[in-house]
Formats: C-alpha cells, structure tokens, sequence
C-alpha cells in the first residue's frame, strides 16, 4: 500500500507527511525534521493516518498480517513440539532396550473379520490354563511400539495359505501388562486395511519363520503370537510396493517412517522377506 505524501499524526512530535517509505520503515517529515518509524507496528500505537479511507485500508492490510504471523508462530510452535516429542522418543528408544520381537499378530474368525475394520481393536483372548484360567490374556511385550497384524485363512484352506488382511499400530497410550481387558486398541491413525484382492497377494508365511524349524507352517492353538519387528517392516514395505492409489500409497509410507522410528529400525536398509514360504 503506497503512503507517500500521506498526512499523519504524531503522539509525540504532531502532524507530519510520510516522505519514505520501504517494506519495513516509512519516513516521515515533521516541522522539526524527518524521522523513521517501523512499518506497520508504529501504526496504531504512535501514528494516525489523517484521511479515513486510507486508514481503514491499512487497518485490513495490518490485520491481516497479524493473522499471517500469529499462524506462523502457531506453526513454529507445533514445530518446537514436535521436535521435542522427537528428541523425548530417542531419549526413550536409546534408554530403553526394545525387544526384537514387540509386535502382534492376530488370527481372527469370522465375526472378528467383520467387526475388526469398524472397531479397530482386537481382543487377545483368555487365559486357558493354570491359576489365571478364564482371565483376559495381557499382550506383555505390547508398547507404543507395537503394531497388529491382522491374518485368517478359510476353514477349508491349508495353513500355507493365511492371510495378512491389514494391521494398524497399537494406540499410542497401550500398555499390555497394564490391560484390565485384553483388548488391543488402534492408534487413531495408523491402520491400513486391504483389498480382498491384496490380501491374496500378502501371504502370512512369506514372512514368519521358526527359526528352530524354518520348513514348518502351523499355527497350532492361540489366539495371538508375537512377531519380529523387521518382519513388520517388510510387510509394510511390499504393501507399499502392492497398493496403486496415491494417498493409500502414502499412508503407507507414513505408517512404515513411523513404525522404524518407534523400533529404531533404519527404514533404508530393510532385508526382503524371506519367510517359510521363501525357504
């Protein structure tokens, strides 16, 4: 906004015309001289413009602004949190010993398949035997962390066959020595769901070996086992790979930073799979 030769008024030093003016200082020419003043803080505070309509013109022009660098500091300050969530993190991870095998994989039935995707949390079942018996199981090894896997295979299917039908990260909160209930709830962002179509093409076992037995592909009584965190990674990895919609694509991505960062896991040097299927 050009204020050249406009008039003004001075707490201070009176009337005055605006001689100068440049992005960050105008100049005004008082009776005792010409003086600088920063532009537009001075507006409002030291100086009046005189002609009404200009100075409703500037009004906007500085409320405005004041917008603009209240949003920015709004933004330098999510900033400054985040970083500092991020700094707490690594303190976290580097002081904590995280265990190689922290996430969860799921074997759903047929309602669970139903309600898993709308409910998004799974329950880990009851305890079967021993003084504990009839009680919810407690996922121990469950943290902020830990991700679940989500898996099935039909009733007529062999083992071979299961499938990885989406996963989603713990909620952020989780604790699983602490759970009342044995349920394993999502985070309220990252859960990914796969096409019927996928899923056929992420095969459970391409992933999961028994080290002790790497042949073998049975998945003999539980509700829930626990799964190696760069497996995870891998599975996140091909379905990145797999998906074909840019922001699925994304989310994806989103999920795999997120999930190395939580395991400290470098998300550039990630093996391929090679699971019972690929031995």
């Amino acid at each position: 906004m050009n204020l050249i030769n406009e008039e003004i008024t001075h707490k201070i030093f009176g009337e005055g015309d605006i001689v100068g003016q440049d992005d960050s200082f105008i100049t005004v020419h008082f009776n005792e001289g010409t003086k600088k003043f920063v532009y537009p803080d001075a507006f409002g505070q030291f100086i009046k413009l005189q002609d009404r309509d200009t100075a409703k013109s500037l009004k906007k022009i500085i409320s405005k602004r004041e917008a603009e660098e209240e949003e920015l500091e709004k933004k330098r300050e999510e900033e400054r949190e985040q970083l500092a969530l991020e700094q707490q993190l690594k303190e976290k991870i580097k002081n904590n010993k995280i265990h190689e095998s922290s996430q969860i994989v799921f074997w759903l039935d047929e309602e669970e398949q139903q309600s898993v995707f709308s409910d998004w949390q799974v329950s880990t079942g009851k305890v079967q035997t021993g003084k504990s018996k009839g009680e919810p199981n407690r996922p121990a090894r469950l943290g902020p962390n830990s991700a679940g896997l989500l898996t099935a295979r039909g009733s007529d299917q062999p083992e071979t066959d299961r499938q990885i039908l989406g996963l989603y990260m713990v909620n952020e909160i989780f604790t699983g020595n602490l759970s009342d209930d044995g349920m394993v709830p999502a985070h309220t962002e990252f859960r990914i769901k796969l096409t019927k179509q996928e899923a056929e093409e992420m095969l459970f076992w391409s992933y999961y070996i028994n080290k002790s037995h790497p042949h073998r592909m049975t998945w003999n009584s539980g509700k829930y086992r626990y799964f190696d965190n760069v497996w995870t990674a891998q599975i996140l990895k091909d379905i990145i790979a797999l998906k074909t919609d840019k922001e699925e694509i994304k989310l994806a991505e989103n999920f795999l930073e997120y999930f190395c960062k939580m395991n400290a896991l470098d998300m550039d040097n990630i093996p391929e799979a090679n699971g019972a299927l690929k031995q």
